[in-house]
């Protein structure tokens, strides 16, 4: 097997891990999110969770990568005490990885069609019904959008195919500085606009009346769940950069920085969302078609509204697109690590793979709509969707959070050692019982809860 590649820098490390957390779920999930709750007081709730739940997840799963040298395929295997059996998650984190692929190849895709649509001026002397209609013609469309996902698939495929420092590394440090500079220049754009007051104060002044408006029980589970799925912990997905660095710093201040980074374009979003909004009185908690139908239309009126809204959907392509780079990265090292071939091999061989994988998400939405897994309105990527932040993200959290407090596991004190390795900030010992019995207990509330929402409520 070739010599694994690794990271040059810690910055490029810092803003790749930060890359695989920022995706969809920061700039989509959580502004619609976030408008349906009641804005300010629903993010402080969302900021304390997000530290509570996603900061010693994220130390683990970096620990056992950075211990192992390896990928979630073998990282177990190396690690693990003789005779157990740790080693089998391999399989549920590669399945995970493989079914995030799957669907967020083609919600990727939309992103492009859009700064395509927003550019070409589609959307001028558009009525808000007609807006909505260019999505559902889109969704209405599998030549267009397998074509979308294609060029996603290949345009990841080929980071990728440059290799981790020369492509994944590089190519992700520009694009994320890239994310971040056109966030800025979008956020002071929204600010600036007549009556963006009103939205900033929605989204920056707690109001912990709304939270008892819309019960206090289902505003801490949204938050809870955000917190913990925006970060995809649990199948692996972070723990393949943690293999890709030395061991010159502690690993709870490199998870403090890609939590801040995650937090700042989450947040960010919302200043480009909420202001816009409420400058054109249009409804920031409309829910997901948020993205794709309100915010068109917020475009659509506002001056320069070609420009803003193709740089809007641009920034929105990067944020995706270095998930994906991510994730494909994670699935060609395990593959790498099982099969032993060629890097090149394995990664052509896995764009073919990952375009008909995601195939059934595309016609999901068309030829093969009438599969309705949950009821009405649910499809193929409802399910695939559920089973990876249903199930494959709390449950596999579950097994790294054992695997690192367990003494049948890994164990703390082997944990503690790798994590403590270097310099900065100390994983706190005080908090071994929490991430021994507290936090599995939270996680499989989430577990839990989430199979109430879909089939119960």
């Amino acid at each position: 097997m070739e010599k694994r590649g690794s990271f040059s820098t810690r910055l490029g490390f810092i803003l790749v891990s930060a890359g695989c957390a920022i995706g969809l779920g920061n700039v989509w999930r959580f502004p619609y999110i976030t408008g349906q709750y009641g804005g300010a007081s629903f993010v402080l709730i969302y900021l304390v969770f997000l530290a509570i739940l996603g900061l010693p997840i994220m130390v683990a799963e970096f620990a056992v990568g950075r211990a192992s040298v390896r990928s979630a395929a073998m990282s177990f295997d190396v690690l693990e005490p003789k005779g157990t059996k740790w080693h089998l998650y391999k399989y549920g984190a590669i399945a995970g990885n493989l079914l995030l692929m799957m669907f967020y190849t083609t919600v990727s895709g939309w992103m492009f069609y859009y700064i395509y649509k927003m550019a070409t001026g589609a959307f001028d002397g558009l009525d808000a019904e007609a807006v909505g209609g260019v999505f559902s013609g889109l969704l209405a469309d599998p030549v267009t959008m397998a074509g979308c996902m294609i060029l996603v698939v290949l345009l990841c495929g080929g980071v990728c195919y440059l290799g981790v420092e020369a492509g994944v590394e590089r190519i992700t440090k520009w694009m994320m500085v890239a994310l971040m500079l056109l966030m800025i220049v979008l956020a002071v754009n929204s600010i600036l606009l007549p009556n963006s007051e009103i939205g900033l104060k929605y989204y920056l002044y707690p109001d912990f009346s709304k939270v008892t408006e819309y019960g206090v029980q289902e505003v801490v589970f949204a938050a809870m769940g955000q917190a913990f799925f925006t970060l995809s912990l649990g199948i692996g997905a972070l723990a393949i950069f943690g293999s890709y660095i030395g061991k010159s710093k502690r690993l709870t201040g490199e998870a403090i920085w890609v939590i801040v980074l995650d937090t700042f374009v989450a947040i960010m979003a919302g200043l480009i969302i909420f202001p816009a909004c409420f400058s054109y009185g249009v409804n920031p908690g409309s829910g997901p078609n948020l993205l794709f139908v309100t915010l068109p239309n917020v475009f659509n009126h506002m001056p320069l509204g070609h420009f803003w809204g193709a740089m809007f959907f641009l920034f929105m392509a990067f944020a995706s697109m270095s998930t994906v780079i991510a994730v494909f990265e994670n699935l060609i090292c395990c593959f790498l690590e099982l099969l032993r071939k060629d890097r090149k091999v394995i990664i052509r061989w896995g764009m073919l793979v990952i375009i008909l994988l995601s195939m059934p998400c595309v016609l999901g939405f068309n030829v093969w709509s009438g599969f309705t897994p949950f009821g009405p309105g649910s499809n193929v990527l409802s399910l695939e969707d559920f089973i990876v932040s249903n199930n494959l993200l709390p449950l596999g959290s579950l097994v790294y959070l054992a695997f690192c407090t367990s003494r049948y596991g890994w164990g703390w004190n082997n944990f503690i050692k790798e994590a403590d390795t270097g310099k900065g900030t100390a994983f706190p010992k005080w908090i071994r019982f929490y991430a021994t019995w507290i936090l599995p207990l939270i996680v499989l509330y989430i577990f839990a809860a989430g199979y109430y929402a879909m089939f119960f409520k």
